[in-house]
């Protein structure tokens, strides 16, 4: 059997195309007027490269079943139809360069679809353009239906007196609202205002330029109004600040507005990304650091390339060095307020501290410059590092916030300072002090450092009380939990609960060893360390303390003191084992019973 050799053309069904446009590719319908606007204004583009003196001129009509937009561009001849408007996916904004075909960077346009796109809201697209660049060229007209058929008709020259293109929409049904003459000028407006060109829809102008960061302003208080306002109608909230975006050598114009308030690193940012005056995108994201989630952009560039929807970026080297800059600039504006405007960096860092330490991990400069600003928690209250290392010859800090707050209240009366490294970046920036603040001494702190410097008890008192410690020491020691006596302030806290991440891992080992079967308990059994365990540190102080260790009751003492580790757990707010929820129910029924007994019995007395 001979194997058929004859080469085959692809065939296209236009209507599932334009259902696969409208329904996957292309957000809205609306875009069917961005893509009108892009090929007017790459015609002008291309007449222009041409002859500079031409017109640059984009009119648009509608009345809500029709629409018609029509430039002084570059215009098409016979051929050209055939070749551009007739096959899908063919652009003539594409050079060929050693056999390899590029987009030419100077025009918006560069799929070769766009013109497709209005089928998704008309039913027939009517095409007459006359060819500047061939001039004697008669006009031609292109007749296209959404079933796919089209018509080429040359015309004659007074069809199209001047060279241009007027292309007209007839819709489809259900799609007339798209094409009124206000919904017309709003997607106009929307997509095209910053484009440097005179586009009218019917008499109304479309661009409002210069754009609001480039306009000229009466002063400094005056421009900062303006771009607020601008802020405002773009995303719908008053910026704390903003920051100016020009890079000429990224390509970039446009201005960062500073969020008002805290939002989570992980919300998608909805930047707008306008290519060379042209809206590409109100949802850009990957534009900038992730560490700069704090902004939102406006931005024109003529360097970033669009994806074929023109909805989004395409990921390449360029959008990489444009997120590069745009860091940068940030940055720059982070260091210059804390050179030049501490007040609005305190209002900054009041709402955005946690972007700005998400940075400063790893940007020495910014660490450096931000180190007297930075708010941490500390036993001190809310302390920049810079500060409270100041104050304090060993900066302990905790890794957890549970830890912190076990410790916070006593470690305050015993002089210790302590910062919580428990929030997000906060323990990596204090491993870091040390780097930017030579001779500071970071240490995390452990039950043990707590213990030093509680007071020690009078031994003969100690000893006088080896009853009810050994009492207390049996009652805890089936928790994992050790006894020792102390005087410390405040005396209303009787008893303080410490450990740390290597008691709480032996605490974590030895639970799993007792519910596991003889093979895993051997193992973890064999994974055992010498590490302290937790500790419940009674204060002598403590009146309710003293009249505890003088019962005569055991069982009572017993009870008292499960009481104590239960109100010790609770102060310190973390979370409660299996164990832990009984010790406390019982101890709170025992309690009760003692307690309604022996009322009971001094009644009866009485």
């Amino acid at each position: 059997m001979t194997a058929d050799q004859t080469p085959h053309t692809f065939q296209v069904d236009l209507r599932g195309l334009v259902d696969l446009l409208s329904h996957h590719l292309y957000s809205s319908p609306r875009v069917y007027l961005r893509e009108l606007l892009q090929n007017a204004v790459d015609a002008l583009t291309a007449r222009r490269a041409l002859d500079p003196d031409a017109p640059a001129t984009v009119r648009i009509h509608a009345d809500g079943t029709t629409l018609r937009i029509t430039d002084t561009g570059i215009g098409l001849t016979e051929t050209d139809v055939h070749t551009l408007l007739a096959t899908i996916g063919r652009s003539s904004k594409r050079d060929t360069t050693h056999g390899l075909e590029t987009a030419r960077t100077e025009f918006l346009g560069q799929f070769g679809i766009g013109l497709l796109a209005c089928f998704v809201v008309a039913a027939e697209i009517r095409v007459v353009s006359r060819s500047a660049r061939t001039p004697d060229a008669p006009p031609v007209e292109w007749r296209a239906h959404d079933d796919g058929s089209y018509t080429v008709t040359p015309l004659h020259h007074t069809a199209h007196p001047e060279p241009g293109t007027t292309v007209h929409l007839t819709a489809r049904p259900g799609t007339t609202d798209w094409l009124t003459h206000d919904r017309a000028l709003t997607l106009a407006r929307h997509y095209g205002n910053l484009l440097p060109h005179d586009i009218r829809v019917g008499d109304e102008p479309v661009a409002e330029l210069p754009a609001p960061w480039e306009r000229t302003y009466p002063s400094p208080a005056a421009r900062r109004v303006a771009l607020a306002a601008h802020c405002q109608e773009q995303f719908g909230f008053g910026p704390l600040d903003s920051i100016d975006l020009d890079l000429p050598l990224a390509g970039i114009r446009g201005v960062a507005y500073v969020l008002p308030s805290a939002v989570s690193p992980a919300q998608r940012a909805g930047h707008r990304v306008h290519l060379k005056g042209m809206l590409l995108t109100e949802k850009a994201d990957g534009l900038l650091p992730d560490w700069a989630f704090f902004v939102r952009c406006v931005l024109d560039t003529d360097t970033l390339r669009p994806t074929a929807s023109r909805e989004s970026l395409y990921e390449d080297e360029a959008l990489a060095g444009v997120r590069d800059a745009l860091g940068e600039a940030i940055r720059d504006w982070l260091t210059g307020l804390a050179a030049g405007s501490p007040e609005r960096l305190g209002q900054f860092l009041s709402v955005h501290h946690l972007g700005v330490k998400s940075l400063a991990r790893h940007d020495d400069g910014i660490l450096a410059a931000m180190l007297p600003w930075l708010p941490f928690e500390t036993t001190d209250g809310q302390l920049s590092l810079d500060e409270f290392a100041r104050r304090h010859p060993v900066v302990h800090f905790t890794r957890t916030v549970e830890e912190f707050r076990q410790v916070a209240a006593i470690a305050a009366a015993q002089g210790i300072g302590v910062v919580n490294g428990g929030y997000t970046y906060d323990a990596e920036l204090l491993a870091r002090l040390p780097e930017v603040r030579p001779g500071t001494v970071v240490a995390e702190l452990d039950a043990d450092t707590v213990t030093a410097h509680l007071d020690a008890v009078d031994p003969d008192r100690e000893l006088a009380l080896s009853g009810f410690l050994s009492v207390a020491r049996s009652t805890l020691d089936a928790l994992g939990c050790d006894v020792s006596l102390r005087s410390f302030h405040p005396v209303t806290v009787p008893a303080l609960h410490l450990d740390d991440r290597t008691a709480r891992h032996e605490q974590a080992r030895a639970e799993a060893a007792e519910q596991a079967d003889d093979l895993w308990a051997g193992i973890l059994g064999s994974l055992r360390g010498s590490a302290p365990r937790a500790r419940l540190v009674l204060n002598h102080h403590s009146p309710l303390v003293r009249r505890i260790s003088a019962l005569d009751d055991p069982r009572l003492t017993a009870t008292a003191v499960e009481a104590l580790y239960g109100q010790a757990l609770l102060m310190a707010q973390r979370p409660l084992r299996p164990a832990d929820n009984a010790l406390l129910n019982r101890t709170f029924l025992g309690l009760l019973e003692w307690s309604t007994a022996h009322g009971a019995d001094g009644g009866t007395e009485g």
